[in-house]
């Protein structure tokens, strides 16, 4: 498996627009490695965002909810323990415990109609049942 590997996450149109989606993975790092890996997908029109679902003031996942991911105004990324609030373009806190950080994006992109994560290597289904 090469490091550049395309995954695909979920069909484009599983997230509906203006909506924030999270995905429990698993990576493998560069010692081959196993550790879970859980990510936020937002698909705002026919743009896809992703970023590493933790929350960089103290490493909580940010939805309170299964799911839910963004502020009550629906425009911003919002951790449901302190209420920090990140911009969904950049990931840049701009309110909260941990303003003027962010969070970790991460690489998509959309490939017949699916959502992809690129440049990592992720256990497959099928190979983690055969270890």
């Amino acid at each position: 498996m090469q490091p550049d590997a395309i995954y695909a996450v979920c069909g484009f149109n599983d997230i509906p627009s203006r909506q924030a989606m999270g995905f429990h993975l698993i990576v493998v790092d560069d010692d081959g490695n196993h550790r879970p890996w859980s990510i936020i997908v937002v698909r705002w029109g026919k743009k896809v965002l992703g970023y590493v679902n933790k929350c960089p003031h103290n490493s909580v996942n940010l939805d309170w909810e299964r799911n839910q991911f963004l502020d009550p105004y629906g425009i911003r990324l919002m951790c449901g323990k302190h209420g920090s609030t990140f911009e969904l373009g950049t990931g840049r806190c701009v309110e909260g415990p941990c303003k003027g950080r962010a969070l970790t994006p991460i690489a998509l992109t959309v490939l017949d109609g699916d959502i992809c994560v690129v440049g990592v290597r992720l256990v497959e289904d099928d190979a983690a049942q055969n270890e």
